[in-house]
């Protein structure tokens, strides 16, 4: 090979290598989006409230709608990207989010909005789904998808506090219609630069997981079950309400189960579960979230209504988390992870969050941010920084690069429910010690502080469960490896044998 043809297939590969590295910049932003999306509204519901009309409990479907499309469609959506292709689908849930975002912009009344937020979630779970997926397929490597998954998993999860604080600066400096309107050009220069640096790639086509009744089955009970838990605040956990639609979603997905176990080209293979590394780091992900969300959602609320801070000040109280998480996933992290393994860097990871939830279960009345919130907020944004990485690389590890789309819309997913389930429970749990307190003479502070102690105490709890599954179902990459292989041979001579 001469000098020149050298010089030109080096430039070739470094070309190649920039391209992949601005892809995951375009994936992340696009998550990012959807990730604002989220946590900006909390901010501004009293201003559409005041400003649309809306009731106490009709405000809450500004969320709620949101959240029942978007955890509904996640498996669906991940699982769409490896039939018809992971890049089509991102942009097709890109447009849908960035036309429902600008509806939601300009919506005068309560009904556009409500239905905007809708399409906005459909929106949103076929951006979100396929992003991981198409990580992993762009780098297989072991050392550099770490470091991708890692800036991923920054995006992921920093992407909340971050919601807080723009939806404080945009709400009070402009108005509530802004928090919509800012993804508009963020949508359309991702959209763009994926049009550009997204490779195109195939899907498996639609005869190899085309199962309708199927797909019915999984959003039906997705949906019924996100509607379940968002409104069991309101109905309360053992009302008629709660129990009736628990019970249909729990019929709905034993359903899908059943349907998935006998068609023959099925939507979601259930051999991926067959993966403890895959299974246990999605029940682990459910469980920590749950205990987390409750930091991010109480905390606020605890900073709001007893430490009396603006809804700006809450923004700037939670950035020590959004740091924290962000030096650690985007390198520590993913260092620890290829020298120790993912399972070792996320048990001290898990040790931390609980760690720093019991320690927000001591907050007082006349508490101070410096010296009881802030070194909480440090330990549970140390133990997301070390946690999330390693979660994301144990849940896609051993997946096929056909299902990768469905193994992400499954991360998601019981990221998404996961952290619908804690947040509801952890509020209801919240808000009727917080009555019981208030009852017995308590001042308002210190029911409300009552309430928030045992939230927090309750997500301590859910993390050391977490912490348990790590430590039985968990195993080192190789191990599993080596299971699977010996699974697969022993499977082999009884097929084999049967044959003959």
């Amino acid at each position: 090979m001469t000098q020149l043809a050298k010089q030109s297939l080096a430039q070739a590969n470094s070309d190649s290598e920039r391209s992949r590295w601005m892809a995951l910049v375009v994936l992340c932003v696009g998550m990012l989006m959807i990730v604002l999306d989220a946590t900006i509204v909390n901010v501004a519901l009293p201003s559409i409230q005041s400003d649309l009309g809306f009731s106490q409990s009709s405000l809450a479907w500004v969320v709620n709608a949101y959240l029942i499309a978007f955890g509904g469609l996640l498996l669906l959506a991940g699982r769409l990207g490896d039939l018809l292709g992971r890049r089509g689908v991102f942009l097709t849930g890109l447009t849908v989010f960035t036309l429902a975002s600008l509806v939601c912009g300009i919506a005068d009344s309560q009904a556009v909005l409500i239905g905007a937020r809708f399409v906005q979630g459909v929106g949103g779970a076929l951006t979100s789904a396929v992003i991981l997926g198409m990580i992993v397929t762009m780098f297989p490597e072991p050392a550099e998808q770490a470091k991708a998954i890692g800036v991923y998993s920054f995006v992921a999860s920093a992407g909340g506090s971050i919601g807080l604080l723009a939806g404080g600066i945009l709400t009070e400096a402009i108005n509530w219609h802004w928090i919509f309107f800012v993804n508009l050009p963020i949508a359309v220069v991702t959209g763009i630069l994926a049009t550009r640096l997204l490779r195109r790639d195939r899907g498996l086509g639609l005869s190899q997981g085309a199962d309708v009744p199927g797909a019915l089955l999984i959003v039906s009970s997705l949906m019924i079950g996100v509607y379940t838990i968002v409104e069991a605040a309101s109905y309360g956990w053992g009302s008629a309400h709660t129990l009736g639609f628990g019970a249909a979603a729990a019929a709905l997905l034993a359903g899908f189960v059943a349907r998935e176990s006998r068609a023959a080209n099925p939507l979601v293979p259930l051999r991926i579960f067959r993966s403890r590394n895959l299974s246990g780091a999605n029940a682990i992900q459910a469980l920590m979230v749950a205990g987390m969300f409750g930091m991010f959602f109480l905390g606020a609320l605890y900073l709001q209504k007893v430490l009396g801070f603006t809804s700006l000040e809450v923004g700037l109280g939670f950035l020590p988390v959004t740091g924290i998480i962000g030096v650690l996933s985007l390198g520590f992290s993913a260092r620890l992870n290829l020298r120790f393994g993912a399972r070792a860097t996320l048990l001290p990871g898990l040790a931390s969050i609980a760690a720093g939830l019991l320690l927000f279960s001591r907050i007082s009345v006349d508490g101070s941010y410096w010296s009881e919130v802030l070194p909480a907020m440090v330990l549970i944004g140390t133990g997301a920084g070390l946690s999330f990485p390693s979660l994301m690389g144990l849940a896609m590890s051993g997946v096929e690069p056909s299902e990768a789309g469905l193994a992400s819309g499954l991360v998601n997913t019981t990221l998404q429910v996961g952290g619908a389930i804690g947040l509801a429970v952890l509020a209801t749990m919240s808000s009727e010690r917080t009555s019981d307190l208030a009852a017995a003479g308590h001042s308002t502070a210190s029911a409300l502080t009552g309430g928030y102690q045992l939230a927090f105490l309750i997500g301590a709890g859910l993390v050391a469960i977490a912490i348990g599954i790590a430590l039985t179902v968990l195993r080192p990459a190789d191990v599993e490896a080596a299971e699977e292989l010996m699974a697969e041979g022993e499977a082999e001579p009884a097929f084999s044998s049967e044959a003959v």
